[in-house]
């Protein structure tokens, strides 16, 4: 729980970014966290959101549809329409009763999340390459914990969740925007939100590389070591989309 604006209010709820700032974050197209978040219009047609349950017409996102859009990042290149995606997302809400499904620690922490996550996308009817679990089909054991394994997209993002206990519950506090890249953090109550590297903001290092200061004036100037002025620059370089 946090304070904010003289109210406790759930971290998840705080709100955070815009939908730009989102992707902007996490290398997505413009306009994809919109489409995503509170959904769009198209030739007249409505399309709802994936993450929240219907449009609000609210465009900032809170803390846990961050998070949410985070483990959708790792599936935009999948080529399957991302509203495929709805169905599971619902029945997982529902099922998990929050808001949050995707940010919920049941499905990433607690030993029960990959069998609940197979048995909704048998449900639905959820097929490749938008599954969050596979079934190992090699073997025939009965532990769901050796019988189910993530995909790599869905590995890819519990790796980036750090979590925290708050009255008995886990929450998602922090998040690693760039997968295999540990040193970059973005955190809802650290640098306004923005990803930093030992709470130096990586846009502020990125913009000395651009202006010719070389990584280890760089490194003295803030007391980083040189490969995490490095992995600040490869943050910045994988966020731009292609």
């Amino acid at each position: 729980m946090i304070q904010h604006m003289g109210t406790l209010v759930d971290l998840l709820e705080r709100p955070t970014y815009s939908h730009s700032q989102v992707d902007r974050l996490l290398g997505l197209s413009p306009g994809t966290a919109q489409r995503w978040i509170d959904g769009y219009v198209r030739a007249g047609r409505q399309y709802a959101p994936v993450i929240r349950e219907t449009t609000t017409g609210v465009s900032t996102a809170t803390w846990g549809e961050f998070v949410e859009a985070r483990l959708l990042a790792e599936y935009r290149d999948s080529g399957v329409p991302m509203l495929r995606m709805r169905p599971a997302i619902e029945d997982l809400r529902h099922s998990l009763n929050t808001r949050y499904p995707l940010a919920s620690s049941r499905l990433w922490v607690e030993p029960d999340g990959r069998e609940l996550v197979r048995t909704v996308q048998e449900r639905v009817g959820l097929e490749k390459p938008l599954t969050l679990v596979v079934l190992r089909t090699h073997q025939t054991l009965l532990d769901p914990e050796k019988r189910l394994q993530w995909t790599s997209g869905a590995a890819r993002f519990k790796r980036s969740v750090r979590w925290a206990e708050a009255d008995g519950e886990m929450h998602p506090i922090q998040i690693h925007p760039m997968a295999d890249n540990d040193d970059v953090v973005i955190d809802p109550l650290r640098g306004f939100g923005e990803p930093v590297v030992r709470s130096v903001p990586t846009e502020i290092i990125a913009e000395l590389i651009r202006a010719g200061d070389p990584p280890t004036m760089i490194a003295d100037l803030y007391e980083l070591p040189v490969p995490l002025v490095n992995a600040a620059v490869r943050y910045e370089l994988s966020r731009v989309p292609a």
